[in-house]
This record gives C-alpha cells, sequence and structure tokens, in this order.
C-alpha cells in the first residue's frame, strides 16, 4: 500500500515538472501540442524586420579557425557600396525566378555554361542569374594578400574574381580590382594541363594556344571571361590554400552588384570543395543569419568546436544537375500535423537545397496544402494584396505581437526540421509580410530549398559522407 502510494506521488510529480517545463518553453515564444511537437511561435513583429544597425552575430563557429563571415550584400553590416536605390523586393523576386527556370531546366538540359576556350569570345549561350545571391565572405587573394568581397553559392563551382587590365569590360566593385601583376604567387593554368581540361568535359586544353582561358554566362547576359590561373588563397591568418584555382577575368558584366566575383561551393572537381578535399575533407557548413541586419559563417572542414547535435539526411545527385547538391523532401507538417499530401507529389520528382535561390519552390500539389493550412491558421490576421511570387499576404503594421504557424519540413532518414519563425515569412515591410514559398509550374519540377528556409540553422554538407545537417540556432 505504503509503495503504491509513492508510485503515485512519483507521477504525479513527473506531471507536475513536465507542465511547469512546458509553461517555460511557451514564455520563450512556442507552444507545444500533446505530443511535444511544436505548434506555433508567438513573435514580436518588430523582430521580424531587419535593424538599420549591424549586429554581429555570436555563433557556434566563433572559434573556429578556418571560418569566413557571412553577411547579406543588403544589409547595414555590409560594406559594399550600395546602390543608391533603395532595397528593391519586386527586382531581387524577378532575379530569384530567372535562377529557378535556369536550374530547374538545368535539371532536363546537360549543357554547361562553363568551358575552357581557345579563343576569348564568349559562346550565345544563356544561363544562370546570380543577381539573387545575396550572401557575401571576405577572402584574401594574393602576394601580397589582396581582400576581396564574393558572393558564395553552392550552385556554382568556379570561383573567379575580376582582374585587371580590364581588356573588354568591368563592372564597378566596391574592392579594388585584382591586379595579378602585381602578386609574386599568381601563375597562368597551361592549356595543356588537367586542371583546363577540367573545366568542362569536351572543351580540352588541346586546343588552346599556351594560356588556359575560360568563360562562364549566366541569365541576363552577366558573364566572366579572362584567364584559368592558380594563386594563393587566404581564409584566415591560419589557413592559407596554395596553388588555388581559380578565374582571373578581364571582360565582365551583369548582376554581380558590386561585389569582386563569386565563390563555388558546388560537388564539382573545380569547386573550393574538391580543391581543398585534403586539407578539410569536402566538409564544409554555413549559417544564414535571420535577417540582412546579423552576420552568418561559413566554415570549411570539421572541428572540436563543430555542433553535436546534427541531424543528417542524405545527400542524392540530381539527374544531369550533378553540380547541385540533392535531398529528399518526403513531408511537411504545420502545427505539428502532417499536410495531406500524396508520397507520389515529392517521391516523382527530385529536390535540391540552394544558397542562391531566396524562396523555396514547391509542387503545386504540396503548396496548395501549404497555403490552405496556414491561411486558416492566420485567419484573425488582416489580409494584404498579393505581391510577385507571393498570394498569401498580411499587414501586421497594427500588431505588436503575432501567432505564427509552425511549418516542420520532413527529410529522408527521420530527419524533421521545425523552421525558424523568419524563414516562414518574407517580409518587405510590416504592412506586407508573405509566406515565403512559391509553387513550381508542375509536380515533377526540381524542387528548391531556398535560403529563406535555411535562416538561423547551421547547414552542413559532408560531400564525402554524401550526407547533409541540420543543427538549429547555428547564428542569429
Amino acid at each position: 500500500m505504503e509503495g503504491s502510494f509513492f508510485c503515485v506521488f512519483k507521477r504525479a510529480l513527473l506531471f507536475l515538472s513536465l507542465q511547469v517545463l512546458m509553461i517555460c518553453f511557451m514564455h520563450q515564444g512556442y507552444s507545444y501540442g500533446v505530443e511535444g511537437k511544436i505548434t506555433s511561435h508567438t513573435v514580436s513583429v518588430s523582430s521580424l524586420l531587419p535593424s538599420p544597425s549591424c549586429s554581429p552575430s555570436t555563433t557556434k563557429a566563433s572559434n573556429r579557425k578556418s571560418t569566413l563571415e557571412v553577411i547579406h550584400k543588403h544589409g547595414p553590416c555590409s560594406q559594399l557600396v550600395q546602390d543608391q536605390n533603395p532595397l528593391n523586393h519586386t527586382k531581387i523576386l524577378l532575379q530569384d525566378e530567372s535562377r529557378v527556370k535556369w536550374i530547374q531546366s538545368k535539371s532536363f538540359n546537360s549543357s554547361d555554361s562553363l568551358k575552357s576556350l581557345a579563343v576569348a569570345s564568349l559562346p550565345a549561350k544563356s544561363g544562370i542569374t546570380i543577381g539573387t545571391g545575396n550572401y557575401l565572405v571576405n577572402v584574401g587573394l594574393g602576394t601580397p594578400k589582396k581582400n576581396l568581397t564574393l558572393i558564395f553559392d553552392t550552385g556554382s563551382s568556379l570561383t573567379w574574381t575580376q582582374c585587371q587590365p580590364c581588356v573588354g569590360s568591368c563592372y564597378n566593385q566596391s574592392d579594388p580590382i585584382f591586379n595579378p601583376s602585381q602578386s609574386s604567387s599568381y601563375s597562368n593554368v597551361s592549356c595543356a594541363s588537367t586542371a583546363c581540361s577540367q573545366l568542362s568535359s569536351g572543351h580540352g586544353g588541346s586546343r588552346c594556344n599556351g594560356t588556359c582561358q575560360y568563360s562562364i554566362r549566366y541569365g541576363d547576359n552577366s558573364s566572366s571571361t579572362g584567364f584559368f590561373a592558380t594563386e594563393k588563397l587566404t581564409i584566415s591568418p591560419t589557413e592559407v590554400i596554395d596553388n588555388f584555382k581559380f578565374g582571373c577575368g578581364e571582360n565582365n558584366q551583369g548582376l554581380f552588384g558590386t561585389a569582386a566575383g563569386l565563390i563555388g561551393l558546388s560537388d564539382n572537381n573545380i569547386s573550393i570543395v574538391e580543391q581543398t578535399a585534403a586539407t578539410y575533407g569536402k566538409y564544409f557548413s554555413y549559417c544564414l543569419p535571420s535577417s540582412t541586419s546579423f552576420t552568418g559563417h561559413l566554415t570549411f572542414g570539421k572541428d572540436s568546436t563543430a555542433p553535436s547535435s546534427v541531424s543528417f539526411t542524405p545527400l542524392s545527385t540530381v539527374p544531369q544537375s550533378s553540380q547541385f547538391y540533392g535531398i529528399s523532401i518526403v513531408g511537411i507538417r504545420v502545427e505539428g500535423k502532417p499536410l495531406s499530401i500524396p508520397s507520389t507529389v515529392f517521391s516523382n520528382g527530385s529536390a535540391i537545397i540552394d544558397s542562391g535561390t531566396v524562396i523555396t519552390r514547391l509542387p503545386p500539389t504540396a503548396y496548395s496544402a501549404l497555403r490552405t493550412t496556414v491561411r486558416k491558421a492566420m485567419a484573425n490576421y488582416t489580409t494584404a494584396p498579393a505581391v510577385s511570387l507571393f498570394d498569401t499576404c498580411y499587414d501586421f503594421s497594427k500588431e505588436s505581437t503575432v501567432v505564427i504557424p509552425s511549418i516542420t519540413f520532413s527529410f529522408a532518414e527521420g530527419v524533421n526540421i521545425d523552421l525558424d519563425p523568419t524563414g516562414i515569412f518574407y517580409v518587405e515591410d510590416a504592412s506586407h509580410v508573405c509566406l515565403a514559398f512559391a509553387a513550381n509550374g508542375a509536380d515533377s519540377d526540381l524542387v528548391i530549398y531556398g535560403n529563406t528556409q535555411q535562416r538561423t540553422f547551421e547547414v552542413v554538407y559532408d560531400v564525402a559522407g554524401r550526407k547533409l545537417g541540420f543543427s538549429p540556432n547555428g547564428c542569429s
């Protein structure tokens, strides 16, 4: 009898402790369902809006030696010379749509827009728009080192920067244009080398005359043409990569803002991931900040300070688009409940994760289910007119706090990712806050998991191990 009493007492005490714990979590802005799943986020409207001042994040990578600070090119943390015109969200979304169309067309077209050249003429070929590559890092190039601000992109292979002399044309950039003649470690790559032939299969160095030349052409006539070369790349004072292969562009035009060029992080033999495989083991991670006012990080390699709470899902190969990182999305939950989406919707098509695409593109069947459920959950809020890609928008200008339904993405091997509130809505201003997803044209189109949904997560690419990881609270 006495034993039964103590058993009941212990159970009651455990139940009470759990209730107290749940209340504590709710005070932090989360609501939980009966199964412990997050069902909603209570957030201040001001937290969804960017600040005019820069607030460097305290990230999980603060003490890692091979880490670069990530900044948003339109935010107050950026040192780039900003355009005189204010941030144009419509333009960003139009550029995002152009990038998506190119990526999706490439999954059905094996042609590549990067090649080695026998002559320095541009091929009449269109391709990707990288104007939406909004995240930047600063690296050092050459001896002595010159600092350069580059867009980083998981969907691109070649790292390149503008170089003097600009024999064709160069766009305006914030940093001084790199001058290879002033670097003691610069060297052109021979056309007869294996490195030159790796630029693109079928375009070997034997056709070249002396030095290897490259051309990469993007959508809307953005392009870079120049010499394929090697140089000393500095990531940090203690992390220097000798003989790094990159493009030294002497004829550049297009949508690169005022960044000096691009750093390619794709799974390709000329990307920085492959070139540094012996040092970093084809392992890198990044965290994109919650808004343009904060900073994130890009880290190469794994060390003792890397997050231990990483949930991994397999990386897959996208047919005819092997430079992209393929993933398997198996479902979506809203408020902790699975959406009614036929299993064939995600299994019939491919999916990738991309740092340069802003808005996640879903099969129309999945997007319709998501939109309907979110609209139902947000029924008490004032709606705003549709804009550009977005058909579900709200006016929060008269609200101080809002309750946002949780959205959870389920990936292969049981990985469930609860999106940060800033990854659920795209905010133009308080009067125009829109559901940050868009529908593809057909369920069979390539699904793209964009950078808005990746905010605040440490996203880990174990390319050698063929897996992708997510760790929450990687940065502010």
